[in-house]
């Protein structure tokens, strides 16, 4: 990767269980990677469980709970798919603020898979187009997104990709937009 991050602070935010295992952990390393700093976020304290498909994976430490850090504390937030995982998150009000904070901040935001839920819920994806696992297409145009079924895509800041087969994409575009910073607002956006 030829981008630097240089010490930017990166969230991934996740709920305690039903993490794709594989699309936390690879976006992870590439921003460490880069220079950057990880931070695990979730909904509370503890560890998170990583999943591999339903199977239990690997279980993750905590870094901070969502109710007590804000996006002025980070550069970028990242969102790994799994089912259960952006279903819980869209269901906890501090979750949803704090994903809504990075777009009214202009910070880059990457989501995979199912992650985009959680997008919906903080009604950040009206007007931009995005991908994701193919279920999620209908509540994406419902939510006013323009979905298209692509391997990676960016939308002023904004990372979308479908599966962990699009993960190499992802990473790279991820990393991309993060040493890139703040972009400007979309037209017509907070």
């Amino acid at each position: 990767m030829a981008a630097s991050l240089n010490g930017a602070k990166v969230a991934f935010l996740v709920a305690p269980d039903g993490i794709e295992q594989v699309e936390l952990t690879r976006p992870w390393q590439a921003v460490q990677d880069a220079g950057g700093s990880p931070e695990l976020v979730s909904t509370q304290s503890g560890s998170a469980q990583g999943r591999d498909g339903l199977e239990k994976a690997d279980t993750f430490t905590i870094d901070k709970v969502v109710s007590d850090v804000s996006a002025a504390d980070y550069d970028a937030l990242v969102l790994p798919g799994g089912v259960a995982n952006p279903d819980a998150l869209r269901q906890n009000s501090d979750a949803v603020g704090f994903v809504g904070a990075f777009f009214s901040q202009q910070k880059p935001v990457a989501a995979i898979c199912h992650a985009p839920w959680t997008l919906v819920e903080a009604d950040v994806v009206r007007g931009r187009r995005v991908t994701s696992y193919p279920s999620l297409r209908t509540d994406l145009r419902n939510a006013g997104a323009e979905w298209v079924d692509e391997e990676v895509v960016v939308d002023n800041g904004l990372v979308t990709s479908r599966n962990p087969n699009d993960l190499p994409a992802f990473c790279d575009k991820l990393v991309e937009e993060v040493a890139e910073g703040k972009h400007r607002a979309q037209a017509g956006s907070a």
